[in-house]
């Protein structure tokens, strides 16, 4: 595997910025995978994922939001959202030059929910999609519903949700992907909260969770294989 790092820039376009994960050999999938709020793309869990999806033959952009570039430390801003996922649609055609068959998209948390929200807006635009710790809803406040575009997401959609998650609890998020009109599955890390590990940013509080999530990913979307286009 090499790990190349990523910065496209285009007249009147967000700039891509990240990091390339290619497997050793040839490869047709590839999938884009952004940060939550206050993160960036050197986040545990995503440097994780990428390592073990490119060992299994598929090529990870894992790159910063527009925010993030903008900005070295922060959250996302009232505004920022629509460049987002202009820069995220950006990263996709990005990939899509060096991947020729499927593509999907990804993101932890407010990136998972900006991935979503492009993939309503932009029907064909991937193949599936990767929620990571769905932020269904503020913490203490379940009425108030992170979903109003569920109901327009055509591409199928795979959440990895921790069992301690205050963003949403598992039966709130269990009800809410059936508002998905395409094929949706979940997988549930018991203890794990917001970040999907137990022991903070540290890399190894990833690992269980990756591990946990990577093949049945892949078997959701068809590319258990290793040469599947």
């Amino acid at each position: 595997m090499t790990v190349a790092a990523v910065h496209d820039t285009a007249p009147g376009a967000p700039a891509v910025r990240g990091y390339l994960h290619h497997p050793p050999d040839a490869t047709r999938r590839g999938i884009v995978l952004t940060h939550g709020a206050g993160s960036d793309c050197n986040a545990p869990m995503l440097v994780g994922l990428a390592a073990a999806l490119a060992a299994r033959h598929v090529a990870v952009l894992r790159c910063d939001l527009s925010y993030r570039q903008a900005r070295r430390t922060g959250p996302p801003q009232q505004g920022d959202a629509a460049r987002d996922r202009e820069g995220l649609k950006r990263a996709v055609e990005l990939l899509r030059q060096r991947c020729p068959g499927r593509i999907f998209l990804g993101g932890q948390s407010y990136g998972g929910r900006q991935a979503s929200m492009l993939v309503a807006e932009e029907p064909g635009l991937v193949d599936a999609l990767l929620l990571l710790s769905y932020p269904l809803h503020p913490p203490g406040r379940p009425t108030q519903l992170r979903t109003a575009h569920f109901p327009r997401l055509g591409a199928p959609t795979f959440f990895a949700h921790g069992s301690a998650d205050p963003f949403g609890a598992v039966d709130e998020l269990e009800a809410a992907r059936h508002l998905i009109p395409a094929r949706t599955a979940m997988v549930i890390i018991e203890g794990a909260g917001h970040g999907l590990g137990r022991g903070g940013r540290a890399p190894g509080a990833a690992a269980g969770a990756v591990e946990r999530i990577v093949d049945p990913f892949l078997g959701f979307v068809g590319a258990e294989r290793a040469h599947d286009a």
